[in-house]
């Protein structure tokens, strides 16, 4: 069943695009616009329990302040800066799907996932949300590629995904217990803001999420992999691989043109030595693409020894792509043979394909079918593309087996390039 849940009502005497986030707003700002109002300071206090801790979501649900006092900072803040959220349940509840429409008229989608307690684990809540309204980069099993760039998220925009989740799980008794900038956009091409919605989300006064329960994805900015190593977070870093080989990487990941997988995964290194966080690599298995024998060897010559762990997660079904996921045979003989080189590999369900969970897919439908001619158009670009990377790559990397100690493929010439996104993790 599908659920709408809408603040279009709430009562705004400016133009909702003209007005800040309330949730993006610091304490010197609030503080300021308390002041000038004539409120007393505890009136920052309760501002900040109508924010974080009640299940408020508009002004007018802000029943501690005055109807007057309520008008005011309306005119200064947007208590949400989505205007409209619709949901869609899947796997028996476990997985909720929100489609956001925000203030001017960009849909942006965060998942809900719940991983019920067991063998001793507590019940856990995981959100996965967007940075960018779709994506300028293009990697061609992604919807979210397909959909094409819109714009930045604003940093209001992004912990407004949180608060949203968080007031729907508030209503079960329960919480969020870890959060993923994995969803629409490259979150380390909108770093600011990713930054900024990270303090703000891990910040005890405010959200109050553990750092470590916080990861950030990327498929491969290594200046934004750099700067985030000199910060020293304790959040963890999840880099999307889908090949270890350059050439087919270039197809499935564009940013690989720009910054090679080798220059990835040492950016990767450093930082997990800098901050003794575990770099998680995800890697979507595509049939008869990227899940070979050879892709396996690659993968353990590119990954062993770092001490890093690998999500393999079987390709979500997305439309206009001649590709599948691997059949669960390959997903396993894949995931064997890069555990016997000592990696530690978990193999990953995916979860809400019943209600289009893959990344970009919910706001795909609603942008509208392109053409036949389009599709197909796309279709045969994709298997000439993939078909000419495949013979791009070594061919004898085939008859190596995993951990013989083989040479490395030589390194290709030099490259150039745009850049490149990774798809969300699904389970």
């Amino acid at each position: 069943m599908t659920v709408i849940a809408s603040t279009a009502g709430e009562s705004v005497p400016a133009p909702a695009h003209a007005l800040p986030g309330i949730s993006s707003a610091d304490r010197v700002a609030v503080d300021a616009a308390l002041a000038e109002l004539g409120q007393p300071r505890y009136r920052a206090g309760q501002l900040a329990d109508a924010v974080w801790r009640s299940p408020a979501s508009s002004w007018d649900e802000v029943t501690t302040f005055t109807k007057e006092l309520r008008l005011e900072l309306a005119h200064r803040f947007r208590f949400d800066t989505v205007a409209e959220t619709e949901i869609r349940p899947a796997d028996g509840g476990l997985t909720e799907k929100a489609l956001h429409r925000l203030v001017d008229g960009q849909l942006v989608e965060s998942v809900l996932m719940r991983y019920p307690g067991r063998e001793g684990r507590r019940e856990r809540h995981t959100l996965c949300i967007s940075s960018q309204a779709g994506c300028a980069v293009g990697c061609p099993f992604c919807a979210t590629g397909e959909l094409g760039y819109g714009r930045d998220l604003a940093v209001a925009e992004i912990v407004d995904q949180v608060r949203h989740a968080a007031r729907r799980l508030a209503t079960r008794s329960a919480h969020l217990t870890n959060l993923v900038f994995m969803g629409m956009g490259e979150p380390l091409l909108v770093l600011d803001e990713v930054l900024a919605a990270a303090s703000i989300l891990t910040d005890p006064a405010r959200f109050g999420l553990g750092a470590r329960h916080l990861a950030i994805s990327t498929s491969g900015v290594v200046p934004g992999i750099e700067r985030l190593t000199a910060l020293r977070p304790q959040w963890t870093l999840a880099v999307s691989l889908h090949a270890a080989r350059d050439p087919l990487r270039d197809l499935l990941v564009p940013l690989n043109r720009r910054w090679p997988v080798a220059a990835v995964v040492a950016a990767a290194s450093a930082y997990q030595a800098a901050t003794g966080r575990r770099v998680s690599y995800e890697y979507v298995l595509i049939d008869g693409i990227n899940d070979t024998a050879a892709d396996a060897a690659a993968l353990v010559r590119l990954l062993e020894g770092r001490g890093s762990h690998l999500n393999l997660i079987p390709m979500n079904p997305v439309a206009h792509t001649p590709w599948q996921a691997s059949p669960p045979e390959r997903v396993r003989a894949f995931a064997t043979r890069v555990a016997t080189a000592g990696i530690g590999v978990t193999v990953r369900q995916n979860r809400g394909q019943e209600v289009g969970a893959a990344c970009g897919q919910l706001a795909a439908e609603r942008t509208g079918e392109p053409s036949a001619a389009s599709v197909a158009g796309r279709q045969s670009r994709l298997v000439a593309a993939s078909a000419a990377a495949l013979r791009s790559v070594e061919p004898r990397a085939a008859f190596r087996s995993v951990g013989t100690g083989a040479p490395r493929a030589p390194r290709p010439a030099g490259r150039g390039g745009e850049r490149g996104m990774s798809p969300r993790r699904t389970g």
